[in-house]
């Protein structure tokens, strides 16, 4: 089986990518890298599938040059890739020159190889001597991950295709510190009310920065998550909306409209700092393009308790090996929606897009036909979207590995390259043969 969509299908200007992260692919234990939340929340008993950690992953660090291979050979135009801030500063403020030299070569790497480099400077990799001063609760974070991304970007930023600043605004705040399920692993609204805060004046703050210092095409990437009411009550619709105000306005909002939603200042507008308001010039500073992640959608059920007083229900449609629904409309929807009420004209990428599923290698191969109709279904949403007159000009699969998927250890697969995490071995799946031959130019 092969993907229906072709490259011909699209514009010729339209950039076909894949996507992975730092700490799931390189292996942190070497390479000079410093300590992070993840590496402290991976010890916690309890908090990880296994206990597995991200000591070794995928061993990228070493085998990043047969890593790009798989990347060209596959016909990709882009791959996006994050920066460890513990790796280039160990502390977070002191510089490993051995962590910039890696970056260093793998951009020549993409290069050489005619790959675009699409960096993200945050994919959650906080240095635990940060995380010590209080992380995303402390607002000199912003200070602080503004140096580490004028630091990386003047070694790197010569050559760099687009970069990002956080990713997840969500997963780095509201999963983090409210739910608890990814480092630092707190259930506290306080904190996750000002977690929300310091990640988006830490991203305008980097922005500004970044921009002072010549850096071009930059922009910000969301993860989005279609919200419906799990039943006609008023009270379903309602859990539905504070779910979609959290998870999806709560960063929109701020970047693009220099305003929360206000169904979240009723919940959490006395546990924001001192003075937010003062922080929106610098959190809506402009971005030249926007990210959106999307893999699935909720249903969402009033709960008894304080806010956001809501509940996931289960619902009918088909599920991925995380049990998340396949819903590929809610991509199409929400690249109207983002347009049309946040962004405008400014280019939209699918920065991430794709499906855990159990892929047992059976005689060399993996045929993972069910990923392969997954990214079907959600590229004619993208054709929708662009038919619609929305500006879409990218698609980018999750993942070019199977990787460390936080807190579900190596049990998750995304992977279009099936990883043997015994030997490290790379097996391409039927998933990576499909776009490879889909995005020939021949």
């Amino acid at each position: 089986m092969t993907l229906e969509h072709k490259r011909t299908d699209f514009a010729e200007d339209f950039l076909f990518g894949v996507s992975t992260s730092a700490y799931q692919i390189e292996g942190h234990s070497f390479g000079g890298a410093g300590p992070t939340h993840w590496d402290t929340f991976a010890a916690t008993p309890g908090n990880v599938v296994n206990a597995e950690n991200g000591d070794v992953a995928c061993d990228h660090y070493h085998r990043w040059a047969e890593d790009l291979d798989l990347v060209a050979k596959g016909n990709f135009d882009v791959y996006r890739f994050s920066a460890s801030w513990a790796r280039v500063m160990p502390d977070g403020r002191k510089v490993n020159p051995e962590g910039l030299d890696y970056y260093d070569r793998l951009i020549d790497g993409m290069l050489e190889r005619g790959i675009k480099p699409a960096l993200t400077l945050y994919h959650w990799e906080l240095p635990a001597a940060l995380s010590d001063l209080g992380g995303w609760r402390n607002r000199e974070i912003a200070s602080w991950f503004a140096d580490y991304a004028e630091t990386l970007m003047a070694r790197i930023g010569d050559r760099v295709w687009s970069t990002a600043t956080i990713n997840e605004f969500w997963c780095v705040s509201w999963l983090s510190h409210f739910l608890g399920h990814h480092a630092p692993g707190l259930r506290d609204v306080r904190a996750a009310a000002r977690a929300i805060h310091h990640v988006l004046l830490a991203h305008g703050t980097a922005t500004q920065a970044l921009r002072a210092q010549g850096v071009g095409n930059l922009g910000a990437v969301f993860n989005l998550e279609y919200s419906q009411p799990a039943d006609d009550s008023a009270e379903a619709q309602a859990a539905a909306a504070r779910y979609d105000a959290i998870y999806n306005e709560a960063f929109l909002g701020p970047v693009f409209k220099r305003a929360y939603p206000e169904s979240l200042l009723e919940g959490l507008g006395n546990h924001l700092p001192n003075g937010w308001q003062n922080d929106m010039d610098v959190i809506s500073e402009p971005v030249d393009w926007v990210g959106i992640n999307y893999y699935t959608r909720k249903l969402i059920a009033q709960a008894p308790g304080p806010y956001p007083s809501l509940t996931e229900i289960d619902g009918p449609l088909p599920k991925t090996y995380m049990g998340w629904e396949i819903y590929p409309q809610g991509l199409e929807s929400f690249l109207k929606r983002v347009a049309e009420n946040f962004s405008g004209d400014l280019p939209l990428y699918v920065t991430e897009n794709g499906m855990a599923a159990p892929d047992p290698l059976v005689d060399g191969a993996i045929d993972d036909q069910d990923r392969i109709a997954y990214f079907d279904a959600h590229l004619s949403s993208v054709r929708n979207a662009i038919a619609a007159g929305v500006p879409v000009k990218g698609y980018f699969a999750w993942s070019l590995l199977d990787n460390y998927e936080w807190a579900f250890g190596y049990d998750k697969r995304f992977g279009l390259v099936h990883v043997d995490f015994d030997n490290l071995e790379r097996t391409p799946k039927a998933s990576y043969h499909a776009f490879r031959d889909s995005l020939s130019r021949a």
